[in-house]
């Protein structure tokens, strides 16, 4: 081949693998902490409730009239386990992350209890190297899209592995950049005053990394992770590459510290002072959810980027020890964090991906955490892809192609953990739903409770005694699921024996 034809062939070549890498979507996935069902006014029911009307959350309004809401979307009870779910594809009952995890490496998070033990967990998290202890070792979904040509941004509250594990760092698992991500799992502090717990003598594990160009302002976590986030895109929107940015906010996790830049306006109101701070962490997310709108309108790359927006779990209910008095409540869900009730894992969730989803609709197909991770791969047209772990979580794309589709699914809950709160379904409880059915399986009292979800939204008429052939037939699904999937197993103390499914 002459010198000249080669090199017009290799120029083609590149052309045509910038269209195509050029032609992918960005995907951004807009994370938020402890934030409730209702902790917005925008409604994710077929009705206002009260908490509708407390919160100030209009850019959440703006997404949800650009795309489609999902209201029976899940994640786990607490925070760690729907992180690694999210960013492995598994289920809970399968790496064994089952509860939160403490920053410091070999800290058991579970607290004691008279009765059971359990079996060996990950408390560490994740891992994408093999052979770290107390951790599953995962191919995470960022890596996947890296390896792909995605330029990769992770930006606030990371919390997939123990510190002196890879996952503390995001780069790890993936991630070109980060941006304040760690092992803690909250901030010390959300104020720009207090270095974000980067100050003598309060520094601890929770003092959030990266953001030392706000150290001693007056800017909010929430507005400083943003800032940084959006100018992290900058990079590859000038060199044209596709890039998935993970913004994941520390807020509305405790400490419930105020915006002093929006607080004013509650506690006029006649908000409770920690009412009005929690209203301003929810205000101060939604702001950040405009910021990164606006950012996409003015880059004019708004028609080419899919957005994801998901809570971690449940908010905080009012059986969670928050103080003398609780600061918001998840009606009408019942309990809150760290339960198994619908109040602690039921989400606010919604997608927009222009061209594809239809504006201002709305989806009733239960979906589960672990479905972002074959989702977002087929977003980004990620066809074939390998990794270390069996994943279980499935697409919801055609959901977002049809929303009026509809598919029988299974969804299955663990925590056989002392998180030490009080209130239904918290400290030792499972649960599966199968289309309308939910079962909840209460460990220590050994009681199988059954509801139908299509007509009692508060699990508050129990079906068990009723429909019996029901309850045994989705028990038996729960074991079986403990079983195939290896999760870790519970015993009794005296007996030694394992704890089992009654039925």
């Amino acid at each position: 081949m002459k010198p000249f034809l080669k090199y017009l062939l290799l120029f083609v070549l590149f052309c045509a693998e910038t269209q195509a890498q050029s032609s992918r979507p960005n995907i951004i996935m807009f994370m938020v902490d402890d934030m409730g069902w209702q902790d917005t006014s925008v409604p994710f029911w077929e009705k206002l409730t009260q908490n509708n009307g407390k919160y100030k959350t209009p850019n959440m309004a703006r997404l949800a009239a650009k795309g489609v809401k999902f209201t029976q979307a899940y994640a786990t009870p607490v925070c760690t386990p729907t992180r690694v779910s999210l960013i492995s594809g598994m289920n809970a009952l399968r790496h064994g992350v089952t509860n939160w995890t403490s920053p410091e490496n070999g800290e058991n998070s579970d607290g004691l209890d008279e009765e059971l033990e359990l079996d060996a967990w990950n408390m560490a998290g994740c891992s994408p190297i093999a052979g770290i202890p107390n951790t599953v070792h995962i191919t995470p979904f960022p890596q996947i899209l890296k390896d792909q040509g995605y330029f990769t941004v992770h930006a606030g509250k990371a919390h997939w592995g123990a510190l002196g594990t890879p996952a503390a760092n995001p780069t790890n698992l993936g991630f070109v950049v980060n941006v304040g991500g760690a092992a803690t799992g909250h901030p010390q502090s959300y104020h720009g005053e207090d270095n974000y717990g980067n100050k003598a003598p309060r520094y601890s594990t929770h003092a959030v990394p990266d953001l030392e160009a706000y150290f001693g302002s007056t800017t909010f976590l929430s507005e400083a992770i943003t800032n940084d986030a959006l100018k992290a895109l900058d990079y590859p929107i000038a060199q044209n590459l596709p890039f998935f940015l993970y913004l994941s906010h520390y807020a509305v996790h405790t400490p419930i510290m105020a915006d002093s830049s929006l607080v004013q306006k509650y506690l006029d109101k006649g908000f409770a002072p920690v009412e009005a701070n929690y209203a301003s962490l929810v205000e101060g997310m939604d702001k950040s959810l405009g910021q990164v709108l606006d950012f996409l309108e003015d880059k004019k790359i708004d028609d080419e980027t899919i957005i994801l927006f998901m809570s971690d779990n449940g908010g905080l209910g009012n059986e969670h020890p928050a103080g003398k008095k609780a600061n918001h409540d998840n009606a009408p869900l019942k309990s809150g964090k760290g339960s198994v009730n619908e109040g602690g894992i039921r989400e606010p969730m919604m997608a927009f991906w222009p061209g594809v989803t239809q504006a201002g609709t709305v989806c009733t197909q239960p979906i589960i955490i672990e479905d972002f991770f074959p989702t977002i791969l087929e977003m980004a047209g990620i066809k074939e892809f390998n990794t270390v772990q069996q994943t279980d979580g499935q697409s919801f794309v055609p959901f977002l192609k049809n929303r009026n589709q509809q598919t029988s699914r299974e969804l299955v809950w663990y925590y056989p953990h002392n998180w030490g709160a009080n209130g239904p379904g918290i400290d030792y409880f499972a649960a599966l739903r199968k289309d309308d059915y939910k079962l909840i399986w209460d460990i220590k009292a050994q009681k199988l409770s059954l509801f139908d979800l299509s007509k009692d939204i508060e699990e508050s008429q129990d079906l068990s005694a009723k429909m019996p052939e029901k309850t045994r037939e989705l028990a038996e699904r729960m074991q079986a699921l403990l079983d195939e999937r290896k999760a870790p197993v519970l015993h009794y103390k005296v007996s030694k024996k394992p704890v089992r499914v009654p039925f």
